[in-house]
């Protein structure tokens, strides 16, 4: 039998009620965001839900107390990262009272310029739509400028301590998510391959796309790429059953094929492509006619369809105009 509230006439034991609104099982996020001289700032916190859809909203919790409190209650942005169940590490990271608590957790700039994690569950990059005074913390109300998600289970909080959500993916879940984004990486005449471990080469491939012209791709590697000669090349699926290719042609911002790299990546001559050691018949016929391109120097964009797909040929690079419209 649940015990009776406290009586309106009786004060509130605010250790029995933090213990009772602790049995609510929520998930963990490090809610990040940077001081006015550019510091990043991030704290722990569990006090998260969805607002809106239209227009994207959502809210975070900040007490009042935490050591990056001003930070927060005075940026213009924010980011909410959602963690998996793999990083109690993280989330005790940003519990502490650690001075450099963004020293060994990789973090990227996306949209506003607020940390985001890159590797958790998901993440929200937000501008403040409003913030509400309330009791011992300020509500901070986001709008959504950029998200991303990952198939990861999640990690979940009760009663003072971590839990175990078990959390099977459903069918058809992220599968607007799951393209495979693979980069024609060039210099100096030389495209960038990536050994599959099996006597093979693939495409480099990257868990997002650039930000702040540096690439960072899976398994380390920092690229800084020419952010005018960064264009979408490929769009298709693949007969063996992979969630389908999204490919950019790029370019190093100052050729340097014989820049180090880690051990699997490669620089090969175009004109040498290993066709034969290309394990993915769409991928081998892509190179093959970015090896064509490349020689006139003249590319298209291919979008896969059920008929064959379709090439559209493009022209010299144009800046973007922010006020044009299209």
């Amino acid at each position: 039998m649940l015990a009776p509230a406290a009586s309106t006439s009786s004060p509130i034991d605010s250790v029995a009620l933090r213990r009772a609104l602790g049995t609510f099982v929520t998930g963990v996020t490090v809610i990040t965001t940077r001081d006015a001289d550019g510091t990043p700032r991030g704290m722990t916190a569990n006090s998260f839900t969805s607002v809106s859809l239209d227009p994207p909203l959502l809210l975070v919790c900040v007490g009042k107390s935490a050591h990056s409190f001003a930070a927060f209650n005075s940026s213009p942005s924010f980011a909410v990262n959602l963690l998996h169940e793999g990083q109690t590490d993280v989330s005790n990271l940003f519990a502490s009272k650690a001075a450099n608590k963004f020293d060994t957790v990789s973090h990227d700039r996306i949209h506003t310029g607020s940390p985001v994690l890159t590797d958790c569950l998901s993440w929200f990059d937000c501008t403040v739509h409003r913030r509400v005074d309330a009791g011992d913390h300020v509500v901070l109300i986001g709008e959504v400028q950029a998200f991303g998600t990952s198939p990861s289970a999640p990690l979940g909080f009760c009663r003072g301590r971590y839990a175990n959500v078990k959390d099977p993916l459903p069918p058809g879940w992220l599968a607007s998510h799951g393209m495979i984004v693979g980069y024609l990486i060039e210099a100096d005449g030389q495209l960038l391959l990536r050994s599959d471990g099996k006597g093979g080469w693939v495409l480099p491939s990257a868990k997002r796309r650039i930000a702040d012209n540096e690439l960072k791709l899976e398994g380390g590697d920092a690229l800084t790429l020419v952010p005018d000669d960064t264009f979408l090349y490929s769009v298709f699926d693949v007969t063996d059953g992979d969630p389908g290719y999204l490919i950019y042609r790029a370019r190093l911002a100052q050729d340097s094929a014989s820049a180090a790299l880690s051990a699997g990546l490669r620089f090969f001559p175009i004109d040498q492509l290993p066709y034969d050691a290309i394990p993915t018949r769409e991928i081998s016929a892509m190179l093959r006619r970015y090896a064509r391109e490349s020689a006139s120097k003249r590319f298209g964009i291919y979008m896969d369809s059920n008929d064959g797909g379709r090439l559209a040929m493009v022209g010299a690079a144009q800046p973007w105009a922010p006020n044009s419209q299209s």
